[in-house]
């Protein structure tokens, strides 16, 4: 009997010491990733992001953010030697949504398969994922695909505003670039995120309404979409068309809210523990 219980004793303080042990991931992303740690710059809209979300609920892992404003896959691919990746134990890349909006070229498959090069978003995940199994070949990799988006207007500048993903950019989906993702998580047996498609943030609740005046009356409005995709805005004379009760999965029409960044750490979680093994 006592030797089983030294057995029991021995076995939960090895467990719990396991449990214990400290993960590292690097999170490579754009500014959905970035803002994390600059809450500052939303308006005071967002109090805690995706990366802190995560790891208040697994606090043995220690993330390195490594969000780049307005970065496109091609641009981290790029730059992949200068930005001081670090060894990890996971990694993930949550990136395309900036690739779609300026028009980068997403090629093809065999881009990736083949490792062409910086040309094209394919050829640009390759180069990450070879960075990434330099630092750490055991690494496990999460790939998470651009969320859904509406229209864009930056808070701190209205002059910065971008449509939203209900139609296509210069014949491009970002639908296609989430697709790139999945496709490529599949091929090399990655853990997938797919914001886009399973993540429940879609056009009807990336925002309550977009404020905006009537082009009859001149009196301001509140559309929903998809209503408001049918009246322009205009950054030098309308006000800022989100006013806080507007903010619902986004704050801004592109950039996730409180509630936004927490259905992405909840996926995240998950995503996590499998990855572990937790």
């Amino acid at each position: 009997m006592k030797i089983l219980l030294f057995l029991l004793v021995v076995g939960g303080i090895l467990l719990f010491s396991f449990s214990q042990k400290k993960v590292t991931w690097v999170a490579i992303g754009d500014s959905i990733t970035y803002l994390n740690d600059h809450t500052n710059e939303t308006g005071s809209r967002v109090t805690k992001g995706y990366l802190s979300r995560v790891i208040e609920k697994l606090p043995q892992i220690n993330y390195v953010n490594q969000g780049h404003n307005g970065w496109t896959v091609v641009r981290i691919a790029q730059n992949i030697e200068k930005l001081g990746l670090v060894k990890a134990d996971v990694y993930s890349v949550f990136l395309g949504t900036n690739d779609w909006w300026h028009s980068g070229p997403l090629g093809t498959f065999a881009d990736y398969q083949n490792a062409t090069g910086n040309q094209t978003v394919y050829g640009a995940y390759r180069t990450i994922i070879n960075k990434i199994r330099s630092l750490n070949p055991e690494a496990k990799v999460i790939l998470i695909t651009p969320m859904q988006r509406s229209d864009f207007v930056y808070i701190n500048n209205p002059k910065n505003n971008a449509y939203g993903s209900y139609k296509d950019k210069d014949g491009q989906q970002l639908s296609d670039f989430a697709k790139a993702v999945d496709i490529i998580a599949h091929y090399e047996k990655f853990e997938l995120v797919d914001l886009y498609h399973k993540s429940k943030i879609t056009q009807k609740n990336l925002v309550n309404f977009k404020r905006l005046k009537d082009p009859i009356t001149g009196q301001y409005k509140n559309y929903k979409y998809p209503d408001f995709t049918k009246f322009l805005f205009n950054p030098e004379t309308d006000e800022y068309p989100y006013p806080p009760e507007a903010i619902n999965m986004t704050y801004d029409g592109l950039h996730p809210s409180d509630r936004g960044n927490q259905r992405i750490a909840d996926l995240v979680v998950k995503a996590m523990k499998k990855v572990l093994n937790y």
